[in-house]
C-alpha cells in the first residue's frame, strides 16, 4: 500500500520540476530597476599631463581624506576655487593631513632641485641661482620649502587650472607642427624624384586620401545618436531603451559622480574606429588622437557649464534636453577642417630654411674645429715621436760609448800611467848616477875608506841593492817647516819646498833591499840629518817608486 502511494506521487513531482525548468523567463527592464548603490573606493586620479601631475594628485588625494575639506570641495563653485576661497579651508584640516602635506612639499622641492642640478650639469656646470630657477615653478611657495601652507594650496590650484586650460592648446600646436612637417617631408621627397616617379607618387597620395575619406558617417560628438550607438555597441543594450541617467552611471567608471575627461574620451572610441585603423596605410594614429581631443573639447564646451573640466550628472541631464542633442549639426573631420593654412605652411617652411641654414653654418664651424683639433693632434704625435727618437738615440749613444770607448779609455789611462811610471824610473836611475858622482866629490873620506878596504867594499856591493831615487829622504839644509805626507800607511817627512841641488844630491840615502840596515857613511865627527831631523841609522825603502807615482 505504501509503495503504491509513493509511485503515484513521483510522476507529480517530476512534472512539477519539468514545468519549472521549461518556464519562460520574465523580461525585466534594467532601466527601471533601482539597484542599491554600493560605496566604491575612489581609484587613483587620472594623469593630467602636467609635469607636476604626481604632486597635484597626491595633494588632492590627501585633502579628500579630510571630511571637512571634502565637503567644501564638492560644494564650492569653480569660480570660487579659482579665486582662492577653497584654499582658506586648509586651516581647518586635521594635523595628520597637514603633516603629510608638509612631507609632500619637501619631496617636490627636492625633486625640482635635482632637476635643476641635472640641467646645470648638462649645460657645463656654470654657476646658477637656484632660488631664481625655483621661482619659475609657480605652483608652490619657494620662500618656505618646509611646510605646506594656504599660499601653497592657492598657488597649486591656480597653476593647475591655468596649465590645464593651456594644455589642449599646446597639444594642438604640436599636432599642427607635426602635420606641416609631414607635408614638408613629402614635398622634399618629390623634389628628389624624376617626372615619372613624381606623377606616380602624387597619384598614390591621392588614392590614399580618398580611401581615408571613404568611411561611415561620423555622428556629432555628444549627440543622442552618438550616445545611443555607444549604448548599443559598448553596453549591449537596446537603443530604444536609452536612458541618460543610466548611461551616465554606466560610464562613471570610478563612481565619483562625475565624468572626467578620460571617461569622456572613451565614449568616442567607436566613432574613431570608423575612420582610423592601425593596420591601414592611409590612417595615421596621431591624427586619430587629435580627432579624439577635438571631440572632447567640443562636448566640454557644450556640457561643462561651470568650467571645472568635469561633467556632473545635472550638467549631463540638462544637455540631453537641448535641441542640439536631438538635432545636431554634421561633424567636420580633420580632412574637412585642415590643421593649418597655406600662410602658416609658408611661414613654417621659411623657419625650417632658416634653421637648416643655421645648422649648416654650425656644422661648418664644427668641421673646422674638428680639423684644427686633428691638426694639433698630429703635431703632438709628431713631437712625441721625435722626443721618443731623441731619447732612443741618447740611450744608444750611451750604450755605444760604454761598450766601445770605455775599455779604450781605460787602456789609454793605463798606458799613460805606465809611461809616467817608466819616466819616473828613468829619472830615478839618472839621479842615482848623479848621486854617486857627487858623493865621490863631496865625501872623499867615504870613498877613501872603500878604496882602502876593497874587500869590504866588494862585499857591500854584493849585499846591497841600489834603491830608487827617493828625494824625500834627502838630507836638506835647514829651511821652512816641513809637511807630513801619508802614502800607503807610511808616514814620510817632506820639506815644504824640496830643492835638489848638487850640494844636496850627495846627501841622499841608499837603502839596502834587506830588512837589516847599516849606518850610512858620514863625515868624521858629524851625524847625518834626514828630513830635517837626526838619525843614527840609514832609512829603509819600503816600496818601489811606482807606488808613490801619484805624489809627483
Amino acid at each position: 500500500m505504501l509503495w503504491s502511494k509513493a509511485f503515484c506521487r513521483c510522476p507529480v513531482l517530476v512534472l512539477s520540476l519539468w514545468f519549472c525548468v521549461e518556464a519562460v523567463p520574465i523580461a525585466v527592464d534594467k532601466t527601471k530597476v533601482e539597484t542599491p548603490e554600493q560605496e566604491l573606493e575612489a581609484p587613483q586620479s587620472v594623469d593630467t599631463g602636467l609635469h607636476y601631475d604626481r604632486y597635484l594628485r597626491e595633494v588632492i588625494d590627501f585633502l579628500e581624506k579630510d571630511q571637512h575639506f571634502r565637503e567644501k570641495l564638492h560644494n564650492t563653485d569653480m569660480e570660487d576655487i579659482k579665486q582662492g576661497k577653497l584654499a582658506k579651508e586648509l586651516d581647518f584640516v586635521g594635523h595628520h593631513v597637514r603633516t603629510k602635506l608638509d612631507e609632500l612639499k619637501r619631496q617636490e622641492v627636492n625633486r625640482l632641485r635635482t632637476l635643476i642640478k641635472a640641467k646645470q650639469d648638462v649645460e657645463g656646470g656654470h654657476e646658477m641661482n637656484h632660488k631664481a630657477l625655483l621661482m619659475q615653478f609657480e605652483y608652490m611657495n619657494h620662500m618656505n620649502p618646509h611646510t605646506f601652507e594656504v599660499e601653497d594650496l592657492d598657488k597649486l590650484i591656480k597653476s593647475a587650472t591655468s596649465d590645464l586650460e593651456n594644455y589642449d592648446k599646446d597639444r594642438h600646436e604640436e599636432f599642427k607642427r607635426y602635420e606641416m612637417m609631414k607635408e614638408h617631408k613629402r614635398k622634399e621627397h618629390l623634389k628628389n624624384l624624376d617626372e615619372e616617379q613624381r606623377k606616380d607618387e602624387e597619384q598614390h597620395y591621392e588614392e590614399l586620401r580618398k580611401k581615408h575619406a571613404n568611411h561611415p558617417k561620423i555622428n556629432h560628438p555628444g549627440s543622442q545618436d552618438q550616445l545611443k550607438e555607444v549604448w548599443k555597441e559598448s553596453d549591449g543594450l537596446d537603443p530604444n531603451d536609452f536612458d541618460p541617467k543610466t548611461f551616465f552611471k554606466l560610464h562613471d567608471n570610478n563612481g565619483d559622480g562625475y565624468i572626467d575627461q578620460q571617461e569622456l574620451e572613451a565614449l568616442f572610441t567607436k566613432e574613431l574606429e570608423k575612420m582610423y585603423s592601425p593596420n591601414l596605410e592611409e590612417d595615421d594614429m596621431t591624427e586619430m588622437e587629435e580627432e579624439r581631443l577635438r571631440m572632447r573639447e567640443h562636448v566640454m564646451n557644450e556640457v561643462d557649464t561651470n568650467k571645472d573640466r568635469l561633467v556632473s550628472l545635472d550638467e549631463f541631464l540638462i544637455s540631453t534636453n537641448k535641441k542640439e542633442f536631438q538635432e545636431p549639426d554634421s561633424w567636420e573631420t580633420l580632412e574637412q577642417a585642415p590643421a593649418y593654412t597655406d600662410e602658416e605652411m609658408k611661414l613654417f617652411e621659411e623657419q625650417l630654411a632658416q634653421e637648416e641654414s643655421n645648422l649648416k653654418q654650425k656644422n661648418v664651424e664644427l668641421q673646422k674645429q674638428k680639423e684644427e683639433l686633428e691638426r694639433q693632434q698630429e703635431q703632438l704625435d709628431a713631437q712625441k715621436a721625435e722626443l721618443q727618437q731623441h731619447i732612443l738615440s741618447y740611450n744608444l749613444s750611451i750604450v755605444f760609448f760604454l761598450y766601445f770607448f770605455y775599455p779604450l779609455f781605460c787602456g789609454i789611462q793605463l798606458l799613460v800611467v805606465t809611461i809616467l811610471s817608466h819616466r819616473k824610473n828613468s829619472r830615478t836611475g839618472s839621479g842615482e848616477t848623479v848621486d854617486s858622482h857627487d858623493s865621490s866629490e863631496t865625501q872623499p873620506n867615504h870613498l877613501t875608506q872603500r878604496a882602502s878596504n876593497p874587500e869590504a867594499s866588494r862585499t857591500n856591493v854584493s849585499e846591497e841593492t841600489p834603491c830608487t831615487w827617493q828625494p824625500w829622504l834627502a838630507r836638506t839644509e835647514p829651511g821652512p817647516p816641513q809637511e807630513s805626507l801619508v802614502r800607503d800607511e807610511t808616514r814620510i817627512s817632506l820639506p815644504a819646498k824640496p830643492s835638489l841641488t848638487r850640494t844636496t844630491l850627495g846627501q841622499l840615502c841608499i837603502a839596502p833591499r834587506t830588512s837589516q840596515s847599516r849606518p850610512a857613511a858620514t863625515e868624521p865627527g858629524r851625524e847625518p840629518r834626514v828630513s830635517g831631523g837626526t838619525a843614527s841609522a840609514a832609512l829603509q825603502c819600503p816600496r818601489p817608486l811606482h807606488h808613490l807615482g801619484g805624489l809627483f
